[in-house]
């Protein structure tokens, strides 16, 4: 199985449309929360309306898991904390959503929202006991926030993580951990677009702006990691201890060349996608 991982894609439609284009060559794609962009001039509303029919072309072509991040907070609960209540929607899609848990021959993926207050993440803390009770070998949780003082999570003056997804973490050592927020991380000094913590692989893609977005690939029949950037292509074996810096790919493999072959989606936008 290969999955594409993305997150902070911030309405950026360039890196949408990419996504559209390169989602059929993947098993699932793991969309790590910040679809959208509370600082656009474009209305919440309509971003939402956009970024559902761009979801709805990649789940038509794959499978598709979006988990929650801040910017995609458009509602709150009875008690006062924000929710997302539009990513609750694209289960309509057959995409798996916060709260979700989806299996995929021996790997467990869990979806995790974000929190803004103690009942919410007392539903992530309740939706991991429940799923740590019978989950195959191998265990991968989207929660948009990386863990807290990890290379992750650094921004470069301090760590911006999440101390109780340590704690999780800790407790129920999943196979891998797929976040982002931290913008910056993998490009700073003492920051990583990788991590581990325990038996726990890390991981934050990072955001650049321009086509394509920043994107990891899962190899997880060959048990490797590839991070992908302008101008950067590296890759970790999943199977081998903690090690920095990550190898540089020298030879590509099939997939990686016929991503880079992609039509700029500039030239033949998705009609769908449009509006």
């Amino acid at each position: 199985m290969r999955c594409l991982v993305v997150a902070d894609l911030h309405y950026s439609l360039p890196q949408l449309d990419w996504l559209v284009s390169a989602a059929p060559q993947f098993d699932l794609v793991i969309f790590a929360g910040d679809a959208l962009d509370i600082g656009s001039m474009v209305d919440f509303r309509a971003q939402i309306v956009v970024v559902k029919k761009y979801l709805a072309l990649i789940a038509a072509q794959t499978r598709v898991i979006l988990c929650s991040g801040n910017h995609d907070l458009d509602e709150r609960n009875a008690e006062g904390e924000k929710i997302s209540r539009w990513i609750s929607e694209v289960r309509e899609l057959g995409i798996a959503c916060d709260g979700d848990n989806l299996t995929i021959g021996d790997t467990l993926f869990t979806v995790c929202p974000w929190w803004d207050g103690p009942l919410v993440k007392q539903r992530i803390a309740d939706q991991l006991r429940d799923a740590s009770l019978n989950h195959p070998r191998r265990w991968i949780w989207a929660h948009h926030a990386p863990p807290a003082n990890s290379p992750t999570s650094w921004g470069g003056k301090r760590f911006f993580g999440d101390v109780e997804l340590v704690q999780w973490v800790m407790q129920y050592q999943p196979s891998m951990v797929i976040s982002g927020h931290v913008h910056q991380s993998p490009f700073i000094r003492d920051g990583s677009w990788f991590d581990r913590l325990g038996q726990t692989w890390v991981f934050n893609a990072g955001k650049q702006p321009g086509r394509p977005p920043t994107h990891i690939v899962l190899d997880l029949d060959a048990d490797k990691a590839f991070w992908l950037a302008a101008g950067e292509t590296q890759w970790i074996d999943l199977d081998a201890p903690l090690k920095r810096p990550a190898s540089y790919i020298e030879e590509p493999p099939d997939w990686l060349t016929s991503l880079g072959r992609i039509a700029d989606p500039s030239l033949a936008r998705p009609r769908a996608a449009a509006g």
